[in-house]
């Protein structure tokens, strides 16, 4: 069994450079799409270079979308009218780029499994091996925040996925089924696309680094990304984006509506010792090549 890590691509040189060293001795092959459209519809210049990855260029697949998406909806003006037409056309260009990882996997047997996963969200494949008996594989992984050992303590993020080919749908379909393993008596996950029984949950599934950049580059990344129309109406500046890195707590709770201003926003420092299971081995041994990254 050959195992496709397939993820898109925006900007995040580093971070794809992170995901290669510390998947490298379980992958077969890297999958990545970027698009010369932003989420919002902005154009973009192309930010991926294989050269930056030499070591790992026979392993790359990367694919670049240079087209939109077809029937986007006409948005005549900023106002409230065309929040439904924005967001669609979000979702529109969303699924075209997870689902052109598909030309990625074309000599793939169908027994090989394919992962997908936002470039930030890093699976940890130390108990996966060629037994992979369940239909739908999610990774329980450790959210982090602003540095690589920034945690957002006790929440549960599913950020990966994966399935053998002979059960991927597309990838649009793997990326969003529900987390969560439903019991044999749920009628409804018959009939569902996103609820499913033969699901195998690991517990220590990996990570999740989220913004780990300065913040400019955080106000940039969510003013194009999915949710951008939600962050628009949130008025938060690269004021507060600084203020947040800097007290090390995030702009709103995760437990709650994301509008909510509660207490629980506040990140944990990580020790990096070289015994510390919370983190990937490869991001201990090079801390120092990080150390930007590190708080």
């Amino acid at each position: 069994m050959k195992i496709f890590d397939c993820t898109i691509f925006l900007d995040e040189s580093m971070m794809f450079e992170v995901r290669l060293n510390t998947l490298d001795k379980y992958v077969d092959k890297f999958v990545v799409v970027e698009s010369l459209y932003t989420h919002a519809g902005n154009k973009k210049k192309q930010n991926f270079d294989i050269n930056n990855y030499k070591k790992f260029k026979d392993k790359i697949i990367y694919i670049l979308l240079d087209k939109e998406p077809k029937n986007l909806l006409p948005i005549l003006t900023n106002g409230e009218e065309n929040l439904g037409n924005k967001r669609i056309n979000t979702l529109k260009r969303i699924r075209l780029q997870y689902n052109a990882l598909s030309e990625g996997i074309i000599d793939a047997d169908k027994n090989d499994l394919i992962i997908v996963s936002d470039i930030d969200e890093i699976p940890n494949l130390e108990t996966i091996d060629d037994k992979v008996k369940n239909k739908i594989l999610l990774f329980k992984q450790r959210l982090y925040y602003y540095k690589f050992n920034l945690l957002y303590p006790n929440y549960e993020w599913f950020g990966s996925k994966a399935c053998k080919k002979k059960h991927l749908v597309d990838f649009e379909w793997l990326k969003y089924i529900k987390n969560k393993k439903y019991n044999f008596f749920r009628l409804d996950t018959l009939f569902s696309k996103n609820k499913y029984i033969d699901v195998r949950i690991l517990e220590n599934g990996g990570w999740h680094f989220s913004k780990i950049k300065n913040e400019e580059d955080i106000f940039y990344l969510l003013s194009n990304y999915g949710e951008h129309n939600e962050f628009e109406k949130s008025g938060l500046s690269v004021k507060d984006y600084k203020e947040f890195i800097k007290q090390g707590i995030l702009p709103y709770d995760h437990f709650v509506d994301k509008k909510s201003s509660t207490k629980d926003k506040f990140l944990k420092r990580v020790k990096l010792e070289r015994n510390n299971d919370n983190l990937p081995t490869y991001l201990i041994q090079n801390f120092k090549k990080y150390k930007d990254w590190v708080s």
